[in-house]
């Protein structure tokens, strides 16, 4: 690597090193703050709360890293134009190949570290997650929750509890469970306890009725019992399997070749189709965002012309072929069509951006959207003149 690709490339992957810690943490701290129940309610230390919440970072990465390109891209290029850089290499006979290569090594470590992420590294940062977060769940429920108060266990399921006593047997127990929309479930009991079989968790309700209310009846079916086991499990850290894993939560290759009997794939099929296309298209992006901003801001310009609108341009473009690519992904569950058009836009994208490039052509704003500029520039020059002191 030369000097001059040393130079550009230390530049522009120190850029977007900068960008991408800088909105990943701010990003992840606005999530962050949404889970600080975890400590105030949950009685969990700083230690899990950070561990729970940095499990998210490789999908935030995942978004943000090919974003985070574009500045870093964009701001290299605005400042090798502002220093007239790019005017004295393309003065000097280098053709802009030469000058883009420096930029393409700095897409393809990023479009790597992408791949990486999506096919490994994010599933396995969503499946600790889940895991870890069920047994944070597990330990409020069995060891957590405070007599005399009416805790929240998820949204629509309510336990109470009056006393708990020296050997873990719990006394007067409410659990109010709502989580149907269809019924309502509420149980009470004198007493009860926390009781771990090969099947499961279960809290054994001794002594007690369940009060059942069905939508659309206007009396509640009224059932008495001596012993009602309540399931915990769900809320408690069991087997993994892949069978019990989400889309989202397993490996590339789980994805593209999922076993033809899992029950998840049997249920949601488009769903497995669509998150692999999606990880499959990932690491394009960076690549077609560097050729995007580069045909755009790469050509050389003079004081006189504005990079500004250019630099709007530029991510103006990678903006919309992003949102086509959500917008596909989310399609593409229903519509194999949406794959082409996913895989057509990116596509398309790098053909005009490398054929631009290939070619020279200075890409500007069309028309219509410099005139307003132009007009509005004027009248500001003019304005200052009149209010500048005489």
């Amino acid at each position: 690597m030369r000097a001059l690709d040393r130079y550009i490339f230390r530049t522009t992957f120190g850029a977007f090193l900068l960008v991408l810690v800088s909105l990943t943490t701010v990003i992840w701290l606005t999530h962050a703050l949404r889970e600080i129940d975890l400590m105030t309610n949950q009685k969990q230390t700083v230690l899990v709360f950070l561990g729970i919440t940095g499990l998210l970072i490789p999908m935030l990465i995942l978004v943000i890293a090919p974003i985070a390109l574009v500045i870093a891209v964009g701001y290299t290029l605005n400042r090798l134009n502002t220093d007239s850089e790019i005017v004295v290499m393309n003065a000097a006979g280098m053709s802009p190949w030469r000058i883009f290569r420096p930029f393409l090594m700095t897409t393809a470590v990023v479009s790597l570290g992408v791949l990486a992420i999506s096919a490994y590294v994010a599933p396995k940062g969503l499946r600790e997650l889940r895991v870890w977060a069920t047994k944070v769940k597990a330990d409020f429920v069995v060891n957590v929750i405070q007599p005399g108060r009416f805790t929240p266990i998820e949204r629509g399921l309510v336990l109470h509890i009056r006393e708990r006593r020296p050997d873990g047997q719990l006394l007067g127990i409410f659990i109010d469970d709502r989580r149907d929309p269809k019924e309502r479930v509420t149980s009470i009991s004198d007493y009860g306890e926390i009781v771990e079989t090969g099947t499961g968790t279960f809290l054994v309700l001794i002594s007690g009725n369940v009060q059942r209310i069905e939508a659309g009846k206007p009396d509640p079916t009224i059932v008495r019992f001596e012993r009602y086991a309540f399931d915990l499990s769900r809320f408690t850290a069991g087997p993994t399997t892949a069978q019990t894993l989400g889309v989202r939560e397993r490996n590339l290759l789980d994805v593209a070749f999922p076993d033809p009997n899992d029950p998840v794939y049997k249920q949601t099929p488009g769903q497995f189709r669509a998150e692999l296309h999606d990880r499959l298209i990932a690491p394009l992006y960076p690549l077609a965002f560097t050729v995007l901003c580069f045909a755009i801001l790469g050509a050389p310009r003079t004081s006189r012309q504005s990079r500004e609108m250019s630099m709007i341009l530029a991510l103006a473009a990678t903006a919309a072929l992003r949102l086509i690519g959500f917008a596909c992904n989310v399609m593409a569950a229903q519509s194999i069509t949406a794959v082409f058009v996913l895989y057509g836009s990116v596509g398309v994208a790098l053909v005009l951006g490398l054929y631009a490039i290939g070619r020279g052509v200075v890409v500007e704003p069309p028309a219509f959207v410099m005139q307003p500029v132009k007009l509005f520039e004027r009248l500001s020059q003019r304005l200052t003149q009149r209010l500048a002191p005489t």
